[in-house]
């Protein structure tokens, strides 16, 4: 049936109606899953756009697809930006870019703070982690992945922008919990590396407008905090 047909993604789709795929996708189309001529697949650029369509041609270099049904879905439910210190391990990083982009999160934007202890970053792999989770999710929007920010460079800009602002850190204070936040349709979660965020940092998210939230009754690993974050902002 067409709904099991596999999903691509392209990242500018031509209004031609035979599209030609690149390299890389026509190797996995001929090599990896062994389709044929007439077989039908989804491609999409990541931006809401999807196309249904027929190879027409099948080759490790060049396949080609005839687009039978173009669609363009909107942004569905809040948009939610995280925040987060990378973490020294890179597959547990990876784990959470996996897990995020399932979740449909709007943006990841890694943070840079002063106990973050990995401060370079492969975003070239992290996207295509992010782009196979989409795949898989069978979703048409991929998350914005900026490059690696400074904390204070993060605050200034989540200041300006209209969206509501919390900070998840572990040092005793008041808090929210996470499960009664009254939400509006554009949120952000600032969360913070092994060791938590310095009470400077704290202090100068407050200042900015973050609210401090409680995630749960646990202390978190940063890439566990991040799922749960990204899972209580988008359904709630």
């Amino acid at each position: 049936m067409i709904d099991m047909a596999p999903f691509f993604y392209i990242p500018h789709i031509p209004q031609t109606a035979s599209i030609e795929l690149d390299a890389d996708t026509s190797h996995h189309i001929a090599q990896v899953l062994r389709m044929k001529v007439g077989e039908a697949l989804h491609i999409t650029d990541g931006l809401g756009n999807k196309v249904t369509g027929i190879l027409q041609v099948v080759s490790k270099k060049a396949c080609c697809l005839l687009a039978e049904q173009r669609t363009s879905t909107p942004w569905r439910g809040r948009r939610v930006h995280l925040a987060i210190a990378p973490v020294k391990n890179n597959s547990r990083f990876e784990w959470f870019i996996e897990k995020a982009t399932e979740l449909g999160v709007c943006s990841i934007q890694p943070v840079i703070t002063e106990r973050t202890e990995k401060q370079h970053l492969r975003i070239d792999r992290l996207r295509q982690v992010s782009i196979a989770a989409m795949l898989q999710s069978q979703q048409v929007w991929l998350p914005v992945l900026h490059e690696p920010t400074p904390i204070a460079s993060l605050i200034r800009t989540w200041e300006t922008d209209q969206l509501q602002r919390y900070i998840a850190h572990c040092i005793e204070s008041e808090k929210k919990s996470i499960a009664d936040l009254r939400l509006l349709e554009e949120a952000g979660m600032l969360i913070g590396p092994e060791g938590d965020f310095t009470a400077k940092e704290i202090q100068a998210a407050l200042d900015a407008g973050f609210e401090a939230v409680q995630l749960g009754p646990t202390r978190l690993r940063t890439e566990t905090a991040g799922v749960v974050a990204a899972t209580c902002l988008r359904l709630q």
